[in-house]
């Protein structure tokens, strides 16, 4: 008589189970694992978004002429058969100096697409796990070009740019600040406007404007729709 079959698993549908790094195991549906795909996709993202940044910086004009494009070589340089030389059909071949190059480097275009709303969810992402490092600022304007005055200024709310990497925000950067910044190996002064994931990746202090603090707000806040 064959036995009763268990029911144990019928009640509710299977939940398949995969195992962390650390050895527990935890369900495909269960909250802690969508949270960890959640982490994952916006860390990939963020990757993302900085290879897509790296990219653009190539100009992608390198160009070699292969052996087609290569001037002359239309003539057998010899006869086949009674020089003692190899044999060869024309001087263009790779492997004579001058001749074209096999495999060589054409123009290319090296951009990566990705999304707009992926681009912002990113930075947002970036901007988050640095959200301990944010030392917010009434303004960092500065009347007159003067490096020592912007050093100790930073110094004074915890960013001296003499030993950490700082990134200075501003809504408006003016000639000033950007004239006392230029000799500080480790300060960086952005506009809020044109602010970047390495930047931010980058620093270790960051101190924003209020002003630029609250364009962040509004541009990468969780209310953004766009």
């Amino acid at each position: 008589m064959r036995p009763e079959r268990s029911r144990i698993g019928l009640e509710r549908p299977l939940q398949k189970t995969r195992t962390s790094g650390g050895g527990r195991r935890f369900s495909l549906f269960s909250p802690s694992f969508r949270l960890v795909e959640k982490k994952t996709y916006l860390f990939l993202l963020l990757l993302l978004l900085l290879l897509l940044k790296q990219q653009q910086k190539k100009q992608g004009t390198a160009s070699t002429l292969t052996r087609a494009e290569v001037q002359g070589g239309g003539k057998k340089p010899y006869a086949q058969k009674g020089t003692g030389n190899a044999r060869i059909g024309s001087r263009r071949t790779p492997l004579k100096p001058g001749g074209g190059v096999s495999f060589g480097p054409k123009p290319k275009d090296w951009g990566i697409k990705m999304n707009k709303k992926e681009r912002r969810l990113a930075m947002a992402t970036a901007l988050q796990s640095a959200a301990a490092d944010i030392i917010v600022v009434e303004s960092a304007a500065m009347s007159e070009p003067k490096t020592k005055a912007l050093v100790a200024a930073l110094a004074a709310v915890g960013a001296d740019p003499m030993q950490k990497n700082v990134l200075v925000v501003a809504t408006e950067v003016g000639d000033g600040l950007q004239r006392a910044s230029r000799n500080v190996e480790k300060l960086s002064i952005n506009k809020v406007s044109a602010l970047n994931a390495s930047d931010v990746l980058k620093a270790d202090k960051i101190v924003v404007e209020k002003g630029a603090l609250a364009a962040i707000q509004e541009f990468y806040g969780p209310n953004t729709r766009e």
